[in-house]
């Protein structure tokens, strides 16, 4: 049974595309189809599922009830309690600034254009194929390859950082994904969470060249990791405000090192 969880707040889409989820064969089992019209209704719902109760697509409109925004809240809530949950817009919206955020900031899986030619059917497509890929995902995961701390997560297959439910890329360019040392740097420093580590410590881990990596190099790419931080926290530099008040990625003693300590307390 496929579990569809679709979040659209007009009508007339409900009736055009819920006869077409309802009958067609994802994996050879009726399929269950979660429909809310609201954002806010969609957040509830997901806030009061089990975490080990996860839909298996989550199908969501972008512009809802005049809010550019709403579909992304929805998108951040998934994301925060699922990480690896298949999103797939679909939208009146496509190729405007709003698909442009869902690709790249929000990590949807898909966009799909609700005007386009033959949609039932290229909906359907698109969702077998993310169900295909979760399936491959899951069977390359047997072990779970992700590492959480808090708000927190790092995916060890993709190297995706979240925090949030949003997806951390470089500060310097938004439509570029964080750079791979920053990445593997905080997983060091969650990992080894509540042990602060040197310079020398992430060179040894990340089998870099210690005359090369230096405590300024240590600096610029945790300077990188907390401006990435804030981007995803509206850009008003709270991360490292938290930062500077002793949690998230915070600078410890007069020996050039770092720790990770979650905000608000939260178990690494």
């Amino acid at each position: 049974m496929a579990s569809i969880f679709w979040v659209e707040d007009q009508s007339h889409w409900i009736k055009k595309f819920s006869p077409v989820l309802e009958r067609e064969d994802f994996d050879g089992k009726p399929n269950s189809l979660t429909i809310l019209n609201f954002a806010e209704a969609a957040r509830q719902k997901i806030a009061l599922t089990d975490k080990d109760s996860p839909p298996d697509v989550a199908l969501l409109d972008a512009r809802m009830n005049g809010n550019d925004q709403a579909g992304f809240t929805v998108s951040t809530a998934l994301r925060k309690k699922w990480p690896r949950l298949p999103i797939i817009y679909l939208s009146e919206h496509s190729g405007t600034e709003i698909e442009r955020e869902a690709l790249e900031q929000f990590s949807a899986q898909d966009f799909i254009a609700k005007h386009q030619h033959n949609v039932e059917q290229v909906l359907c497509w698109r969702i077998k194929a993310a169900l295909r890929q979760a399936s491959l995902d899951t069977d390359l995961t047997a072990t779970v390859n992700v590492v959480n701390s808090g708000d927190l997560t790092i995916d060890l297959n993709t190297w995706n950082v979240y925090w949030k439910g949003q997806r951390l890329m470089n500060p310097s360019n938004a439509r570029r994904p964080l750079a791979p040392t920053p990445r593997k740097l905080l997983r060091e420093l969650v990992q080894s969470s509540p042990r602060p580590l040197t310079a020398i410590q992430i060179a040894d881990r990340l089998d870099l060249d210690p005359e090369k990596f230096s405590y300024a190099s240590y600096r610029q790419h945790i300077k990188t990791l907390r401006r990435a931080f804030d981007a995803v926290e509206d850009g008003e530099g709270r991360f490292t405000e938290l930062c500077n008040n002793g949690e998230g990625i915070v600078t410890f003693g007069d020996e050039g090192a770092y720790l990770w300590k979650p905000p608000g307390g939260k178990s690494a």
